[in-house]
């Protein structure tokens, strides 16, 4: 990056999505693909009913499951801390979507409204077979599956965007409402990309061309297909093992040229279940006989939250070991806030050590003596993993009568 020059004004980031930390994973995909078995084992719960019948789940589960980290390990066996908090990952059950969802069809569009409550998607497609498991569209095709859902999310941002234009035609465009009409403009920009033309294909919003005025224009509409998306790939156990499938190629291809850049990875639901329910010991001694047999929850956890845009840095000691959940390029005082807010108001500085520093050197003092403690003052970006002691003004803020 080049260096500022004078009289250069820095543009603040934003980014496409909700700010804030308390964000969701929804999990999506046609009913009977393994959305709800997949959601138990991974919250370690068994809330979500799992029964062979379309729209067994109705009203979406949530739950939150702790974000996998040998950092945040190493720190509690290093310190047996009084209390431990990991970072935690948000997910939400979402009853499956069929064809016509967009227009009411099955339980629709209460479904496709829980998904926009959410900010980032896992996908579930099924790619394994079992007559004991009806398909809703008869017969298991996960590149058709893929399509379906795909069109039914950017349909329904075009019915809520068609509805938002009508209103804002009457608003704007009639009414003269000049505080509007930039955030107008910005919608029918939004309009042509995901609705397209004869020849171009409608895109997800996600893939569209944004500057800063803009995202914030668009942001407040949480359009479904800004958010970003995970593909998870659910096996047949022996398929999962062997790491061969039918139609994993064929997934694979769907998904590079509809969703370029994004992530797919293979799991299987009924393995994952089976691991669940072993003890460590059944669970070490069934993955030593069965080569391939191990588990990718915590792969699919950490990939969730980081596509939130999502991360932590910790504070630690013998009382608490604790990771703080903080959106990327999140400033100190703004990281401080979140342990309490007269941190924020009343930042001094953060002291800042990094995790290898502190690990390789085992103490504060080691650290010190090696050069890597830091002094860090407002502008300093928080990196993920950092340990922050955070120094603040304890009376900023108070109001003097």
């Amino acid at each position: 990056m080049p260096p500022k020059k004078k009289g250069d004004v820095e543009e603040k980031a934003v980014i496409l999505g909700r700010v804030g930390t308390n964000l969701k994973m929804g999990i999506v995909g046609l009913p009977n693909v393994g959305k709800s078995t997949f959601f138990n084992v991974l919250t370690k719960t068994s809330i979500a009913a799992a029964e062979n019948f379309p729209f067994c789940t109705i009203e979406p589960n949530e739950s939150r499951c702790p974000v996998p980290d040998e950092r945040y390990d190493w720190l509690c066996d290093h310190w047996k801390p009084a209390n431990k908090v990991p970072a935690f990952l948000n997910v939400v059950d979402i009853a499956g979507l069929v064809k016509g969802a967009s227009e009411g069809q099955g339980l629709g569009n209460a479904f496709l409204a829980n998904i926009r409550d959410c900010d980032g998607v896992f996908h579930v497609t099924r790619a394994f077979e079992d007559e004991d498991i009806t398909h809703v569209e008869g017969a298991v095709d996960p590149v058709r599956d893929l399509e379906i859902i795909a069109n039914e999310l950017r349909m329904k941002d075009i019915e809520y965007l068609d509805k938002q234009m009508a209103q804002m035609e009457k608003t704007v465009v009639r009414g003269g409402d000049k505080a509007r009409e930039f955030e107008y403009k910005t919608l029918v920009k939004v309009g042509q990309h995901i609705k397209g033309t004869e020849d171009t294909p409608g895109k997800w919003i996600r893939y569209g061309e944004w500057n800063v005025k803009e995202l914030e224009a668009i942001n407040p509409h949480l359009f479904i297909t800004a958010k970003p998306v995970i593909y998870l790939i659910n096996l047949a156990e022996k398929d999962y093992i062997k790491k061969k499938n039918k139609w994993l190629a064929k997934i694979i291809g769907w998904i590079k040229e509809n969703d370029p850049g994004a992530l797919a990875i293979p799991f299987s639901g009924i393995l994952e279940n089976k691991l669940f329910e072993m003890t460590e010991e059944e669970r070490k001694a069934y993955e030593e006989t069965n080569a391939g047999a191990k588990s990718t929850l915590e792969k699919i956890i950490v990939n969730g939250y980081k596509a939130l845009g999502l991360m932590y840095f910790f504070t630690s000691g013998h009382d608490e070991v604790k990771a703080w959940t903080i959106q990327l390029n999140t400033k100190a005082p703004q990281a401080a806030g979140k342990i309490h807010t007269d941190f924020e108001k009343g930042f001094i500085m953060a002291e800042v050590m990094k995790f290898t520093d502190y690990k390789e050197h085992g103490s504060e003092a080691g650290v010190r003596g090696a050069g890597g403690y830091r002094q860090q003052g407002k502008e300093y970006t928080v990196e993920d993993g950092d340990i922050i002691f955070f120094k603040f003004n304890a009376g900023a803020g108070i109001k003097k009568k």
